[in-house]
């Protein structure tokens, strides 16, 4: 094979986005091959937009139709899991978009799949290309500030208004999106968050449904974790907050590490806390700190980085920027979270995923349908993230 041939599955505002990169030539070794969607006003769309690309009414019909190697599954959450899983099983390689699921224990067979097909599964995780995010994960892989002590990150600059939530039947329902501002706007973050400082083994969460707005989900969260050294994180987001904050900060041994304002910067102690505080005589003194901006290599491809990793991994082996299997542990966070919400304790990692899916039924029962609704938990769909 020299040439990827891609077939997106939704054509909403993801998967249109990565269907106008590939068609227009931004991916190396892979072309747009065909689009299903089981939107009809879309699929017009799609004809008038990607001329000579096949089209199909449902996934199906385009995993079975031989004219593609890949697919990209840009639908609604729930939809990620099965789609992955016929595609795997049909021979094809797949791309989730995020996240890789609503709850794990779907996305743990889609995992246990792919150990035994001999296919490639990646998945959207388009933060992971930028540079501050990548550097900051090297500098504590490398150990040089020493072992992390705190984490902190304030990403609450996903302000939405209701006009937002009123624009979809299916957003910000149990039954239709399956989660709220954790599920639907921080992936990328819970993603980074244990990507660079590992996962907690702990954790304990205040979801808070419809604070904001008129929706039945989470629009605002505050999340205390702990892990395996004793360091502990805290993590806050809101969709009501404007203007909203997005500062990232890792407490080290060595100093600390914030990424702000698309900026990483380290402030570097003299000496490290540990040694200071069992030598330093005086009382109230406390280490000398120098404060710089961490120089990066300012790459900061995002979805199109994502794809070209895919491709070039397909045809030469290269690394991905993220496996497939990996989309479970950010999950496992979001879950964990509105699993401690939900009952009010402390959730222990690893996640009883029974405990949560039960959890989640229940709320999919009673979920409110909005006007106008007419989505079916299916294995085919439109995506208007």
């Amino acid at each position: 094979m020299d040439t990827v041939r891609m077939g997106i599955i939704g054509v909403g505002n993801m998967g249109s986005g990565h269907a106008k990169n590939i068609y227009d030539n931004q991916v190396p070794g892979m072309v747009l091959a065909a689009i299903a969607d089981i939107n009809p006003e879309r699929l017009q769309w799609a004809r008038e937009t990607f001329p000579g690309v096949a089209l199909f009414d449902n996934a199906s019909d385009m995993m079975d139709s031989g004219l593609i190697d890949a697919i990209i599954v840009a639908t609604p959450h729930y939809f990620h899991p099965p789609l992955c899983l016929e595609g795997m099983k049909k021979g094809l390689h797949v791309m989730c978009e995020k996240p890789a699921g609503v709850y794990t224990k779907a996305v743990r067979e889609v995992n246990e799949m792919a150990q035994k097909v001999n296919t490639t599964y990646a998945i959207m995780f388009n933060q992971r290309t930028n540079c501050v995010y990548r550097k900051m994960r090297e500098i504590i892989q490398s150990g040089e500030m020493g072992r992390i002590r705190r984490t902190n990150w304030l990403i609450t600059n996903w302000y939405r208004s209701q006009s937002y939530y009123d624009s979809g039947a299916w957003r910000a329902t149990w039954s239709g999106e399956g989660g709220g501002v954790l599920l639907n706007q921080c992936p990328h973050n819970l993603d980074l968050w244990q990507w660079i400082c590992g996962m907690p083994v702990r954790v304990r969460a205040f979801t808070h449904n419809g604070k904001w707005h008129d929706i039945e989900v989470e629009d605002d969260v505050t999340a205390y974790v702990e892990y395996p050294n004793g360091a502990t994180g805290v993590f806050i987001t809101s969709t009501g907050d404007t203007p909203g904050t997005n500062r990232f900060e890792v407490m080290l041994d060595g100093g600390k590490l914030v990424v702000e304002n698309d900026k990483l910067y380290m402030y570097k102690l003299e000496m490290p806390e540990p040694e200071f505080t069992k030598t330093y005589k005086g009382g109230f003194g406390e280490p000398k700190y120098e404060k710089t901006e961490v120089e990066t290599d300012g790459e900061n491809p995002q979805h199109v980085g994502v794809l070209k990793a895919f491709a070039a991994h397909i045809l030469k082996g290269e690394p991905l920027v993220a496996s497939g299997i990996e989309g479970i542990n950010g999950l496992t966070l979001s879950n964990a979270m509105h699993l401690s919400s939900w009952t009010d304790q402390t959730v222990e990692l690893p996640l009883d995923e029974d405990k949560f899916l039960e959890e989640l039924q229940k709320r999919v029962k009673t979920s409110r349908r909005k006007e106008g609704a007419s989505i079916t938990l299916d294995t085919e769909g439109t995506y208007n993230a």
